[in-house]
């Protein structure tokens, strides 16, 4: 099953949920997809979707995907590569005022370099990538963030205590 999300803000991202469709409908995508569609205008045709979805259904597919296809968010996409999901990431883009700037570039970027996931920047180019998924080995994720890490090592201690 393939999971597709793009947020709940209130920007559109008809690009990539029109070209996830149409690889549907041609039959390039097999694969049973749910779409979460935020505020796009374009209406699926092809594929199951809802425009937004609440949190619980959004962590049952997510654990139910075998790959994400998602705008890069930060939020989804460290979600996801947590759950060492086969991930693509498709960066929003300012030009088709899909977002205020395209700091999305950077983040799906630096994700990709770091082997966490593909980064697809051009919509043309995401059937390639659908299809060559299951070939992928991405790097488990580590979180950098040592707090909630130390934080559990001394419960640990006093509980041993």
């Amino acid at each position: 099953m393939i999971f597709v999300c793009v947020g709940s803000r209130e920007y559109q991202f008809d690009r990539l949920i029109i070209e996830i469709d149409r690889l549907v409908e041609e039959g390039k995508i097999k694969d049973e997809v749910f779409a979460q569609i935020g505020s796009s205008n374009y209406i699926p045709k092809f594929i199951k979707y809802d425009k937004f979805i609440s949190q619980d259904m959004f962590n049952f597919y997510l654990k139910q995907a075998d790959i994400i296809i998602s705008h890069a968010g930060t939020g989804v996409l460290v979600n996801s590569i947590k759950l060492m999901k086969k991930t693509i990431a498709v960066p929003r883009d300012m030009i088709f005022k899909e977002h205020v700037d395209n700091h999305q570039f950077e983040i799906c970027e630096i994700l990709h370099e770091e082997n966490y996931l593909k980064c697809v920047k051009n919509v043309n180019e995401l059937s390639e990538t659908i299809s060559q998924m299951n070939k992928c080995e991405f790097k488990k994720f580590k979180s950098l963030n040592k707090i909630p890490d130390l934080i559990i090592d001394f419960i640990d201690q006093e509980v041993k205590k």
